[in-house]
């Protein structure tokens, strides 16, 4: 099997209720990028980049189309089924820019499911469980409506819910949370994200201020030495997500005592071949972790559900998907990819089970042979 032509689309994703808000930045649509890496046995695999803005992180759609149009020609001729053999190239290729990488890896492990006859998570070792758990971010709003959206985000069946926080007063944070704890079962797992848009002083003040409250608190702050700097001096487990922006990264975060779980993103990482090694590591080290991406389609979904499924009950804290924020992304005549009762249901089929409806896309914006 041979790569012998790669078709990039392009496609608007609508946030369904006007706009998706987080501490230092807010969305109220994206600039979705699809890659259909075609081989010359006829089967196609499909692949996703959907940068959150482009402030949320050094990414953005047109840098990741322009990233493609540098990448896919050195793609033309090779097995997609050696995933590490393609990521070697295209590493050879473009340094960097894996949310660009992530799309093209992603549509070869669905190639080579396809090619297999199997799943992509089996692919990927096996899947523990046929559905996976969710967690819901709850967006800011009064303390009263924050505690109610929260609790019906409960009933719905989310084992964990996520309050984002920043952007505001650090007491209006603290009420919030605080009318959360007590509306939530102790069962349900509490997690505090603002988004980088903590100060280290705000952190710390929040986790004396709510000290008695099991809850962790993810990315506060902008960089990986603030956290560093605070680690040891708050009163809950700390996850990283922002910052996680490479594998050495990983492994020091966890050696020098600074995070004690990771928010991982596919695209950030750079797709499905890295993140496999990530799941290894924090399984091998003992510390939670989700699996999730910035925004997407069910191209998207699909690939985060499939690594979720593989990672043990001990280390997993979840996979966040996009679907309920938004309005449908793209046509698909497979059944869509969406919550039932706080879990995501693994997509039937071989490769990630998604079979784009192409007679209702535009044509590609570029093509590559």
């Amino acid at each position: 099997m041979k790569i012998t032509e790669v078709r990039v689309y392009r496609h608007s994703i609508t946030v369904a209720d006007g706009r998706y808000q987080m501490s230092l930045s807010e969305v109220d649509a994206l600039d979705c990028t699809v890659v259909e890496v075609v081989s010359d046995t006829g089967l196609v695999g499909y692949g996703e980049t959907t940068p959150l803005g482009p402030t949320y992180q050094e990414q953005h759609a047109a840098g990741a189309r322009a990233a493609i149009a540098t990448v896919a020609p050195a793609l033309i001729g090779l097995d997609p089924r050696r995933t590490s053999l393609v990521y070697e190239r295209m590493d050879h290729a473009l340094n960097g820019h894996r949310y660009a990488k992530s799309a093209l890896d992603v549509a070869c492990w669905d190639l080579t499911g396809k090619s297999y006859g199997e799943r992509v998570c089996d692919l990927l070792g096996g899947a523990e469980r046929s559905s996976v758990p969710s967690y819901f971010g709850v967006m800011p709003a009064t303390t009263a409506e924050t505690a109610d959206a929260a609790r019906r985000r409960e009933q719905e069946g989310y084992p964990r819910i996520q309050v984002k926080a920043g952007g505001r007063a650090l007491a209006d944070d603290i009420d919030a949370v605080r009318a959360v704890a007590e509306a939530l079962s102790p069962t349900t797992k509490l997690l505090v994200d603002p988004n980088r848009g903590w100060t280290t002083r705000d952190t710390m003040e929040f986790s004396v201020a709510c000290r008695d409250i099991a809850l962790t608190i993810e990315q506060p702050c902008r960089t990986f030495d603030e956290h560093r700097r605070i680690a040891d001096k708050i009163h809950h487990p700390l996850f990283l997500d922002e910052s996680t922006v490479d594998i050495p990264t990983i492994v020091r975060a966890v050696t020098d005592g600074v995070a004690q779980g990771f928010g991982m993103k596919l695209s950030r990482i750079g797709g499905l071949t890295p993140l496999r090694v990530v799941r290894e590591l924090c399984v091998e080290l003992g510390v939670p972790l989700t699996i999730d991406d910035t925004w997407g389609g069910d191209i998207t979904a699909a690939a985060t559900v499939h690594m979720g499924a593989t990672v043990p009950d001990a280390f997993y804290e979840g996979t966040w998907i996009s679907e309920p924020y938004q309005k449908p992304a793209y046509g698909c005549l497979t059944a869509p990819i969406r919550h039932v009762g706080g879990h995501i249901p693994l997509p039937a089929g071989v490769g990630l089970g998604v079979e784009p409806d192409l007679a209702t896309w535009a044509d590609p914006v570029a093509t590559y042979r």
